[in-house]
Protein backbone atom coordinates (compact mmCIF):
# COMPACT_ATOMS: atom_id res chain seq x y z
CA UNK A 1 0.00 0.00 0.00
CA UNK A 2 1.52 3.07 1.18
CA UNK A 3 5.12 3.40 3.28
CA UNK A 4 5.56 5.75 5.99
CA UNK A 5 8.95 6.87 7.26
CA UNK A 6 9.80 7.03 10.81
CA UNK A 7 10.30 10.59 10.93
CA UNK A 8 7.30 11.56 8.45
CA UNK A 9 4.68 9.75 11.62
CA UNK A 10 7.08 11.72 14.13
CA UNK A 11 6.43 15.08 12.60
CA UNK A 12 2.91 14.36 11.27
CA UNK A 13 1.88 13.03 15.11
CA UNK A 14 3.29 16.23 16.71
CA UNK A 15 1.17 18.27 13.45
CA UNK A 16 -1.78 16.45 13.92
CA UNK A 17 -2.03 16.97 17.92
CA UNK A 18 -1.71 20.40 17.39
CA UNK A 19 -4.30 21.12 14.66
CA UNK A 20 -6.37 19.48 17.16
CA UNK A 21 -5.38 20.37 20.32
CA UNK A 22 -4.72 17.90 22.42
CA UNK A 23 -8.21 16.30 21.63
CA UNK A 24 -6.68 13.76 19.26
CA UNK A 25 -9.19 10.44 18.58
CA UNK A 26 -8.93 7.90 16.86
CA UNK A 27 -11.06 8.91 13.83
CA UNK A 28 -8.46 11.76 12.90
CA UNK A 29 -5.55 10.81 10.65
CA UNK A 30 -3.48 11.86 7.92
CA UNK A 31 -5.22 12.30 4.67
CA UNK A 32 -3.20 11.63 1.23
CA UNK A 33 -5.15 12.77 -1.86
CA UNK A 34 -3.95 12.64 -5.33
CA UNK A 35 -6.25 15.61 -7.41
CA UNK A 36 -6.28 16.81 -10.88
CA UNK A 37 -3.75 19.86 -11.05
CA UNK A 38 -0.42 20.98 -11.44
CA UNK A 39 1.91 21.75 -14.12
CA UNK A 40 2.51 17.86 -15.00
CA UNK A 41 -1.49 16.78 -14.19
CA UNK A 42 -1.90 15.63 -10.97
CA UNK A 43 -0.74 16.62 -7.44
CA UNK A 44 -0.84 15.51 -4.00
CA UNK A 45 -2.90 17.05 -1.34
CA UNK A 46 -1.88 16.51 2.59
CA UNK A 47 -4.17 17.51 5.71
CA UNK A 48 -5.63 16.29 8.50
CA UNK A 49 -9.42 14.86 8.30
CA UNK A 50 -11.43 12.48 9.78
CA UNK A 51 -11.48 8.83 9.02
CA UNK A 52 -14.44 7.88 6.15
CA UNK A 53 -15.98 4.32 5.66
CA UNK A 54 -14.43 4.01 2.43
CA UNK A 55 -10.89 4.95 3.19
CA UNK A 56 -8.00 2.61 3.03
CA UNK A 57 -5.78 2.65 5.92
CA UNK A 58 -2.04 2.41 6.95
CA UNK A 59 -0.38 2.62 9.96
CA UNK A 60 2.52 3.54 11.55
CA UNK A 61 4.13 4.37 15.08
CA UNK A 62 0.66 5.26 15.81
CA UNK A 63 -0.17 7.49 12.75
CA UNK A 64 -3.12 6.58 10.72
CA UNK A 65 -2.83 7.86 6.98
CA UNK A 66 -6.52 7.93 5.11
CA UNK A 67 -6.51 7.32 1.51
CA UNK A 68 -9.37 7.23 -0.56
CA UNK A 69 -9.70 4.76 -3.16
CA UNK A 70 -9.49 6.44 -6.41
CA UNK A 71 -6.11 7.96 -4.85
CA UNK A 72 -4.49 4.30 -3.95
CA UNK A 73 -4.74 3.44 -7.48
CA UNK A 74 -2.07 6.20 -8.00
CA UNK A 75 -0.29 6.09 -4.75
CA UNK A 76 0.46 2.59 -4.05
CA UNK A 77 3.95 1.73 -3.49
CA UNK A 78 4.64 5.33 -2.31
CA UNK A 79 6.98 6.06 0.37
CA UNK A 80 5.92 9.05 2.39
CA UNK A 81 8.91 10.93 4.08
CA UNK A 82 10.03 14.40 6.11
CA UNK A 83 12.69 15.92 5.19
CA UNK A 84 14.16 18.90 7.60
CA UNK A 85 17.11 19.95 6.01
CA UNK A 86 18.60 23.92 5.18
CA UNK A 87 17.91 23.50 1.72
CA UNK A 88 14.91 21.43 2.10
CA UNK A 89 12.08 21.08 4.28
CA UNK A 90 8.69 19.39 4.52
CA UNK A 91 6.78 16.01 3.57
CA UNK A 92 7.86 14.38 0.02
CA UNK A 93 6.07 11.44 -1.63
CA UNK A 94 8.06 9.28 -3.94
CA UNK A 95 6.29 7.47 -6.15
CA UNK A 96 7.16 4.42 -8.22
CA UNK A 97 3.82 4.83 -10.46
CA UNK A 98 5.09 8.38 -11.54
CA UNK A 99 6.04 8.99 -15.18
CA UNK A 100 7.65 12.01 -14.79
CA UNK A 101 7.38 14.91 -12.03
CA UNK A 102 7.38 18.92 -11.88
CA UNK A 103 10.67 20.51 -10.49
CA UNK A 104 8.98 21.80 -7.38
CA UNK A 105 8.09 17.56 -6.80
CA UNK A 106 4.47 18.98 -5.84
CA UNK A 107 2.64 17.07 -9.22
CA UNK A 108 3.41 14.37 -11.14
CA UNK A 109 2.09 12.53 -14.48
CA UNK A 110 1.15 8.90 -15.29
Amino acid sequence: MVTITDTAATKALLLLEQSVEGDLDKEHGLRMKVVGGGCSGFQYELGFDEQKSSDKIAEHNGLKVLIDPRSLLYLAGSTLDFNDGLMESGFKITNPNANSTCGCGESFSV
